[in-house]
Order: C-alpha cells, then structure tokens, then sequence
C-alpha cells in the first residue's frame, strides 16, 4: 500500500516547496509514498506521515489551524492518538508549545512543554530577524537524525525561539547571540526552527530520515 505524505494547507503559506522538497528525496530514494498538500481532515486521517508548515506570526497560524474545526480534530487524532509520525517546520515547529507570546499571548498545541518567546542575543549587533544560514549541534541521537550531523547547515528565519521545558526534548541546538533550540521532538513527533525544504542537502537529509522513521 502506497503511504501518503499530507502536507496542511491552513493558510500560512510555503506549501508548495515544502511538497517540492519532499517530492524530490521521494523521487531520488525511489520511495512509493504520495505528497499531497491539503485542508481537508479525510486526508489528514488517512496521511502515514503529516507535515505542518508554518510562516507568519504564531497567533494568526494557530487561529488558522484551529479555524477549521474538522481539520483540527482530525489532526489531533491521528497524532496524539494514533501516533502518526508528525514534522513541524518553523512556525509549525513553534505552534507545539503550550504558549507563544508573539503580539500577545496566544494558546498553542501544547504537544510539546514549552514557550515561544522573542529572541534576544546577548551581543545587541546582532539582527532580529535571524535570518540566513547556520550550523547545528547535535545533543541526541534521533531516527529522523541519521542522517544529519553536528556541523551541517540549516536556513533559518525567525525572531522568535522554542524554549522548552525539559532538556530531554531537545535534540540539536544553534547559536545567535545565545544557543536556542534548533530541533525538538517527543515521542511521534518532531519539529525543526529552520526550513528544512530550503536548506538544501542538509534539508533533504532530514527529510530523508523522516520518511524512514518507524518504516
């Protein structure tokens, strides 16, 4: 039987290079397993993998989430019920804190224990947003990790940062001006700060290794 890969279309945007990128490992591992970008909960249910994508303020994304019902209770279920393995990228990624106070406060998934706060570097030259290319260390080992290592470069874009409640949810770490969590996860479920879908090689090595997670 075919997988799927359901991408949710919730109306943060970058949709289409995310579904990009992981057409393309799938093409290259030669792996049957469907990409499809969606809002409905029907393909939600039915996904062997889900990938939320994010871009935007942490409010506005997760009141788009949640603004469709169906599709919300549908995700809910297979990822914390069914344990369907989960990729959050980015906002995505920030959106599975218990918190985020990006203009104001705002409820998030609380999948993973946690907050999401503005950035503030110790050295004060250095720009928010923190934008552009940036290693990773790594703290844990992870199936989504084989292939990626201490040392490979990510892209990020964010003026905000995950900061998690128990270490042990921390698998690699970044540094600006302050080292900030670069790549989190729990049980089923994992997230990443930066795009992977525009970091290039290092980004379809993670993909790679999510695709085989748990196959």
């Amino acid at each position: 039987m075919t997988e799927r890969v359901a991408i949710i279309d919730y109306g943060s945007g970058n949709l289409r290079s995310a579904a990009k990128a992981f057409e393309r490992v799938i093409s290259e591992e030669n792996l049957d397993i469907d990409v499809i970008v969606t809002s409905q909960a029907k393909d939600i249910s039915q996904a062997s993998r889900i990938v939320l994508p994010g871009q935007g303020a942490f409010g506005d994304c997760i009141s788009g989430l949640t603004a469709k019902p169906d599709l919300y209770e549908a995700l809910l279920i297979s990822v914390r019920e069914d344990k369907t393995p989960f990729l959050g990228i980015c906002v995505g990624m920030q959106l599975l804190a218990d918190k985020g106070f990006e203009h104001g406060a705002h409820e998030g998934l609380g999948w993973i224990a946690g907050s999401v706060r503005k950035m503030q570097p110790s050295d004060p030259t250095f720009k928010i947003p923190h934008m552009g290319w940036n290693t990773v260390e790594i703290k844990q080992s992870h199936p989504v990790l084989r292939h990626v290592k201490t040392g490979d470069h990510f892209y990020f874009v964010h003026s905000f940062m995950f900061e998690s409640k128990h270490s042990s949810d921390i698998l690699a770490v970044a540094e600006y001006g302050g080292e900030f969590p670069a790549i989190i996860a729990h049980d089923n479920i994992i997230g990443t700060q930066f795009h992977v879908e525009k970091s290039q090689e290092a980004g379809l090595r993670l993909i790679k290794g999510f695709l085989e997670w748990g196959r």
